[in-house]
């Protein structure tokens, strides 16, 4: 074949020298092409990241190490490790480093972990949509719930839910919005039931959509031979040097108790007590003569020895909210969960939204 083009497809040959004084010639189509199957093999590269994996680095970003991954998905420290190992390939760049005995995220890493995120929240969105087209409610709901909303709201509407959608399950995670709201994130519990106060704002996660339930009524709980038990209403300037019962440091409560003494009172609270729970506050004021600010919703009028009074200062209230990650929070599942929970906040008296 010396000095025979060689032809590999239509089109113009291009002669070329080869080995040994043999020319060869290759058509320009059959150039272009192979050249459009090498770029297109590059960019299917970057498309093919799998989105498990892809989990799985999301997951260490926000809890830190591969251990606390395993332990959550119920993986094995090394199953969780060669996972990561195989996305680092797929993509090309180093995503993690080792820092002495563990890991943490390259700039590369941190970069793709946004990209994930993303990704994640529409696949949860299609999910909900194909769930919405179906025309039924189904599905389990992991509900974290503060202690009195679980009582007040949640648990009076498990039942009817359950009887009126037998495929849907509930299920109740008792925890303060300060846990909820990152296991949520992470998607340990799928609703969230938080409260917030005018005193002590929470910061928005963009990655949540948070949407108000109902507003509850803030009020003065003394005993019932304190002073100030016989006025129709009291001021919180009435209660400064007083002992008062709270919540538990480094939660919404507890803030809001403190900056609400201070800006409307003008004192610093002596708070000796710190607890959750409404009950045992009550119990609280009943058995040491404390005072506490408490919501109306966690009183049940039947605790001798202690009264509730509204307090002087307008509009004092707390804001029930329910939170949901963007992708989910239209699923028909708990978009019927939240039409129960705003049911029977209307059948307690207290405004929705």
């Amino acid at each position: 074949m010396d000095g025979a083009g060689v032809d590999v497809g239509g089109g113009e040959e291009v002669e070329g020298g080869g080995g040994g004084g043999h020319a060869c010639s290759v058509r320009r189509d059959s150039v272009h092409v192979q050249r459009v199957l090498v770029d297109l093999t590059c960019k299917l590269r970057f498309t093919m990241l799998d989105v498990r994996r892809l989990r799985l680095l999301r997951e260490l970003a926000e809890r830190g190490t591969v251990t606390a991954v395993a332990h959550a998905l119920s993986y094995t420290p090394s199953a969780v490790s060669q996972q990561l190992a195989a996305l680092e390939r797929d993509a090309g760049v180093p995503l993690l480093e080792r820092v002495g005995r563990g890991v943490q995220l390259t700039e590369a890493g941190r970069r793709l972990v946004t990209h994930a995120d993303a990704v994640l929240a529409r696949l949860e969105a299609a999910e909900a949509d194909l769930e919405a087209a179906s025309g039924r409610v189904f599905g389990r709901v992991r509900i974290a719930s503060f202690q009195t909303a679980a009582h007040a709201l949640v648990l009076p509407v498990m039942h009817p839910l359950e009887e009126r959608h037998p495929e849907l399950v509930c299920q109740v995670v008792q925890a303060e919005a300060e846990d909820a709201l990152p296991a949520l994130r992470l998607g340990d519990v799928d609703l969230v039931i938080g409260e917030e106060y005018e005193h002590a704002p929470r910061q928005r996660d963009p990655a949540l959509e948070y949407r108000d339930l109902c507003r509850d009524e803030l009020v003065f709980a003394v005993p019932a031979s304190h002073r100030t038990a016989g006025q129709e209403t009291i001021a919180f300037a009435d209660l400064a040097g007083e002992e008062w019962a709270g919540g538990e440091l480094s939660t919404a409560w507890h803030d809001m108790l403190v900056r609400a003494c201070r800006s409307l009172g003008g004192f610093e609270p002596d708070v000796r007590h710190y607890v959750d729970d409404v009950r045992l506050i009550l119990g609280l004021v009943g058995a040491t003569g404390a005072v506490a600010l408490v919501p109306l919703m966690g009183w049940s009028g039947e605790l001798g020895g202690v009264v509730v009074r509204p307090a002087t200062e307008p509009d004092l209230h707390r804001r029930i909210f329910t939170a949901a990650r963007r992708g989910t929070a239209d699923r028909p599942a708990q978009t019927a969960v939240r039409q129960a929970l705003a049911g029977r906040a209307r059948a307690l008296g207290l405004q929705t939204a």
